[in-house]
């Protein structure tokens, strides 16, 4: 490089002091004293590799160890999370009537408190004694069966109906089924223990159902956190309409029992067999069938004429429900094919059991829409 006359001279880049350059020693000391840096560790050598990937799998025992552990926690945050997913449409209804969310939330849960409080006051007392009813007249009910032929010969080879009778009859038998007095106590106990902390959390959820979502949406790259997003709120949307639907269909399948029940002469039991068919009913694929057979099997014992018109009566009402009410109440909010819906049923009920099944719907409902959704259309780009 030349330089002409005129020019004048380059001036020498100006030095940084150590404390300048964000490089602190001590005082007195040499920066180059311990040498210059070493190059990087080799990601590639054999004890790095070792050494990570042995620690990555001692972290993954820990952590399926740890998500064993706490399962029935989980279970309870995912009940919960599914509660404030059924209800927060009803509080953004409120929200959008003028109302600020905290006194929306405030609202809807006490209408929930309220009605659910109401509930048990007016049938649970009704339910007892009906339940009692159905204790007292079992071994009548038993009778009536030993005078078929068939009957008969089974009882004489196994002595069926004697070990039923006993059973029914025995004033402890619920507590026998729960391990004894203090075994139903403690189960007494641990289930309004859930029920408070389900209805904390869900609390908790409905309060800061807003700012949870996009706290988990912040995890997603920005240049795909507007599809997550969407996606995320639709999976959340079907989750709510799927709870709210399941609430109407046991509606329907308890007042139909009820009245029902009513009009066929078992008014005496009506209450308490209705209330089991609609709790049942929530139960997919499975829970209505046992219901009618439960409603059947008293039915039959009560009057044959009687059983056969349950068991008409639940078969029609089953064919109106499967393709008339289901469909037209989840419409909006899942739609799964009919074996989906048994695989995913069968697999959650082997998962969490009744939870398990419960959830499982809504959770292939989802599965499905993120494989549409994502895999499918990457697929068809292709």
């Amino acid at each position: 490089m030349t330089t002409t006359p005129d020019s004048p001279p380059a001036e020498p880049a100006e030095q940084q002091t150590p404390e300048e350059s964000g490089w602190t020693t001590e005082p007195g000391a040499n920066p180059e004293e311990f040498g210059e840096p070493g190059p990087p560790l080799d990601h590639h050598a054999p004890f790095y590799v070792g050494f990570v990937g042995a620690s990555g799998a001692l972290l993954a025992f820990w952590l399926a160890t740890n998500i064993v552990t706490i399962s029935s926690t989980l279970v309870l945050i995912v009940v919960a999370f599914f509660i404030a997913a059924g209800l927060n449409p009803s509080v953004e209804w409120i929200e959008g009537h003028g109302v600020r969310r905290r006194w929306a939330v405030a609202t809807v849960t006490v209408a929930v408190i309220v009605a659910v409080t109401l509930f048990l006051v007016a049938i649970v007392p009704v339910i007892t004694d009906q339940v009692a009813s159905i204790t007292e007249n079992a071994p009548g009910w038993l009778e009536r069966l030993q005078d078929n032929e068939r009957v008969q010969d089974l009882d004489d080879e196994y002595q069926v109906i004697d070990k039923i009778r006993d059973y029914v009859t025995d004033g402890d038998f619920v507590s026998t089924l729960f391990g004894g007095a203090l075994g139903f106590g403690l189960a007494v106990l641990g289930a309004l223990f859930n029920g408070f902390i389900i209805l904390v959390l869900t609390l908790y959820f409905l309060s800061s159902f807003a700012q949870t979502k996009s706290a988990f949406y912040r995890l997603a790259p920005a240049s795909r956190r507007e599809r997550v997003t969407k996606l995320g709120d639709k999976i959340i949307r079907s989750v709510g309409g799927y709870v709210s639907g399941a609430f109407i269909v046991a509606m329907f399948a308890g007042v139909s029992s009820l009245i029902f029940l009513f009009i066929v002469g078992l008014s005496e039991y009506a209450v308490a067999l209705s209330f089991v068919v609609a709790l049942l009913t929530v139960i997919p694929m499975i829970g209505a069938t046992i219901g009618a057979v439960v409603v059947s099997a008293i039915a039959f014992a009560e009057d044959p004429k009687i059983g056969i018109a349950c068991v008409i009566f639940y078969v029609i009402y089953q064919q109106v429900e499967n393709y008339v009410i289901y469909p037209r109440v989840m419409s909006k909010s899942v739609d799964v094919p009919g074996a989906v819906t048994v695989i995913a049923a069968l697999i959650g009920a082997a998962l969490l059991g009744v939870v398990g099944a419960l959830l499982a719907i809504p959770t292939a409902a989802a599965l499905l829409m993120l494989t549409r959704e994502v895999l499918v259309r990457r697929q068809d780009a292709r």
